[in-house]
């Protein structure tokens, strides 16, 4: 028993280092999905000096983050840590699918696969926004819309071939059942919005036709 103090006195060392590393973690996780949710606001405003302004920082948030918990596995694959780097995919894929570009992969972005995947996710469901201030926009269907809606579709697609226990995917399952949800909505919408716009264009022909018999009736 000569040595219990010394033995609690660096179990006390580790847990003070552990408990410093987290309040840093916490931290910079919350900062970290701060400057994501501004990076996207930004490409919602089609502002791209400002989202990749965002996004250098986004990038340098997450290196910090995982820096400071790259001793420490269990702060690594605890719930804050990766929910902020589901942002940082979620955030760097909204803008590529939105500017037509090459999506980043989760090795470029130095993300886990199962946290990518999620972020992937999140992404397709932010897509339903960009869709709508199209409609809001154009006062009805485009085709920007449809490139939307379809990259919404591939996201899903593949996110479905993806059936691995929930301990390795760390709730996708649930994540994709969100998307198929928001991917249903946001086509019928689109129907809904295509429909109403071929009504007008019929009732603007048929209109048209009746003011040129009108113009060509000698009375």
């Amino acid at each position: 028993m000569n040595n219990l103090e010394q033995i609690c006195e660096a179990v006390r060392a580790d847990l003070e280092e552990r408990n410093a590393a987290r309040d840093q973690a916490i931290a910079r996780s919350r900062q970290l999905v701060r400057h994501c949710s501004e990076s996207i606001r930004a490409i919602h405003r089609r502002d791209w000096d400002t989202a990749n302004q965002k996004l250098q920082l986004v990038k340098a948030g997450a290196e910090e983050l995982k820096s400071v918990v790259q001793d420490f596995p269990d702060l690594y694959h605890t719930g804050y840590t990766q929910d902020a780097l589901k942002e940082v995919a979620e955030a760097f894929i909204t803008l590529a699918i939105i500017r037509g570009e090459a999506l980043p992969s989760s090795a470029e972005l130095g993300i886990a696969s199962a946290t990518y995947l999620k972020g992937l996710g999140e992404a397709a469901t932010e897509l339903r926004r960009f869709i709508l201030d199209i409609m809001r926009r154009t006062d009805g269907h485009s085709d920007e819309a449809e490139r939307l809606l379809l990259a919404m579709d591939d996201i899903y697609d593949q996110l479905v071939t993806f059936d691995f226990p929930d301990a390795l995917t760390r709730g996708l399952r649930r994540q994709t059942d969100v998307v198929r949800g928001v991917l249903e909505r946001t086509r019928g919408d689109l129907t809904q919005s295509l429909r109403q716009q071929k009504l007008q264009d019929a009732l603007k022909e048929t209109e048209g036709r009746f003011n040129d018999a009108d113009a060509g009736d000698p009375q």
